[in-house]
């Protein structure tokens, strides 16, 4: 376990401004947390399903995680969804929106309830790209086998 700073014991994590949203979902065997970009995303039975942002706009609001074929269907039902204006296959709901806490309580339902249009499979984190590693080439024998060859000298 990681041993804290000494300036860190005794004081208080700041509470994120849209935990209200995944709190309910923490019940859920299948709930984890992970922070991602200054934001925290929802994961629930292995999918990646809301990402909640705290920050300026536009990553203020909570981030659908759907692909783009399931935007038009979840529209219909959260008229204040538009498609992240960063990344377009997710929707994104505004903290500005006058439906948010509603809208936001409503998709975390969804969420909780395996709706098939929320949820993405993340994918595997690649391997930084190495060189592939070469060949140990063993020495080759001297044409003069058993003679010792004169030391290089660096003069023509």
């Amino acid at each position: 376990m990681r041993e804290r700073p000494a300036s860190s014991v005794g004081r208080a994590r700041p509470v994120h401004p849209l935990a209200w949203i995944w709190e309910p979902l923490e019940t859920d065997p299948t709930f984890v947390l992970r922070a991602m970009f200054g934001a925290k995303a929802v994961y629930l039975g292995g999918k990646m399903m809301l990402c909640c942002c705290a920050g300026e706009e536009p990553w203020r609001g909570l981030l659908v995680c759907t692909d783009r074929t399931r935007h038009p269907a979840l529209q219909a039902d959260f008229p204040a969804l538009v498609p992240h204006p960063v990344l377009p296959k997710w929707l994104y709901l505004p903290e500005a929106a006058a439906s948010f806490e509603r809208d936001a309580t409503r998709l975390a339902a969804l969420a909780r309830a395996r709706d098939p249009r929320l949820g993405i499979v993340p994918g595997t984190r690649k391997k930084p790209r190495t060189k592939p590693a070469k060949p140990a080439v063993a020495p080759r024998p001297s044409a003069r086998a058993g003679k010792s060859r004169p030391p290089r000298s660096s003069h023509p």
